[in-house]
């Protein structure tokens, strides 16, 4: 990179004046003649003459002149060629709950960042509640939520759909063996903190089973689904997950899901975003690739819905369009 000095020397080769150069370069004269003089000792050598009362350049001066320009031109070249190379990268905020971020999408994410290094990802972490506040703020794209929400508010897709368990340790002994919820309500209840998802929708259920969170004899909230998960396995209470978050522990027999006759609940992860909000084209071709089948047949409707202006350098990309 060339340096300050080398850029006034340039300068006073184009104005042939040193009090000129120090006005274009927001400089003192005195300090343009430092420049130089550090130039001429760094090469050994005197870059400028005085003949006739006129500034002109010594055959050494345009050697480094013609050697200094081409380095100029080149690092332009470089900064040219390196922000139209980047031009093509585009930035997608996606907001996920934790349950979704950690155990729903990882695949699918690990597959899209190896197949497009054109999309940058900034992957925000929150509940569902956080999650709405951050796309209304404008601070993501899109996200992707497993509790409640107000639907009419957002433009929205059904991600999956997932079933809703009562878990506990293998190991966990029962006073009397549970078939209701309500056989449950001795038991220490795990269960994470208001805003998240996966406590609303238990919210919700319990309601409809004319209890709450406070009937329960004794209950933790924590705000960290690996801790509960670890409470669990150290047989410290029963919990409320998503399935989908504890099929391997289930699966190895850490845990093991409790059966209740009057507890079957699925739900719904959702895609959101701001209704009336358009996405770049380019950027909701990514999402669809990123998220599969679960978004293909909305794309077309976005794509008319919105109007999106397609940037000329994206011109390139295949848009392929699916019937509705």
């Amino acid at each position: 990179m060339l340096d300050y000095r080398t850029k006034t020397f340039l300068t006073v080769c184009k104005t042939l004046n040193f009090t000129t150069a120090a006005k274009q370069l927001n400089i003192t004269q005195p300090a343009v003649s430092q420049h130089i003089h550090f130039l001429e000792k760094q090469y050994n050598t005197t870059l400028f003459a005085y003949k006739n009362k006129e500034l002109s350049l010594t055959p050494s001066g345009e050697i480094l002149y013609k050697h200094l320009l081409a380095m100029k031109n080149n690092e332009q070249a470089i900064m040219n060629e390196i922000n139209n190379n980047t031009s093509y990268i585009e930035t997608l905020s996606i907001g996920v709950t934790m349950t979704i971020g950690e155990y729903a999408i990882i695949d699918k994410l690990a597959n899209f960042i190896q197949n497009h290094p054109e999309i940058n990802i900034h992957l925000h972490y929150g509940n569902t509640s956080k999650l709405l506040e951050l796309l209304d703020q404008g601070q993501i794209s899109m996200a992707i939520v497993e509790g409640n929400y107000p639907k009419e508010n957002y433009s929205h897709i059904k991600y999956s759909t997932e079933d809703y368990i009562a878990v506990c340790a293998t190991s966990h002994q029962f006073i009397k063996e549970p078939h209701t919820i309500h056989d449950l309500i001795s038991e220490h209840l795990l269960v994470r903190e208001k805003g998240s998802g996966t406590r609303n929708i238990l919210e919700q259920s319990l309601i409809a089973h004319g209890l709450h969170i406070s009937n329960f004899t004794h209950y933790t909230q924590v705000e960290n689904m690996h801790t509960i998960m670890n409470l669990l396995k150290k047989d410290c209470g029963i919990s409320f997950l998503y399935k989908i978050a504890v099929e391997k522990e289930l699966k190895s027999k850490e845990l093991k899901e409790i059966t209740l006759d009057d507890f079957k609940l699925q739900h719904d992860f959702d895609i959101i975003w701001q209704k009336e909000v358009s996405m770049p084209i380019n950027i909701f071709q990514s999402v669809k690739n990123l998220f599969n089948s679960s978004i293909r047949k909305y794309y077309t409707i976005f794509f008319y819905r919105t109007k999106t202006i397609l940037n000329p350098k994206m011109f390139s990309l295949k848009i392929p369009i699916y019937p509705t």
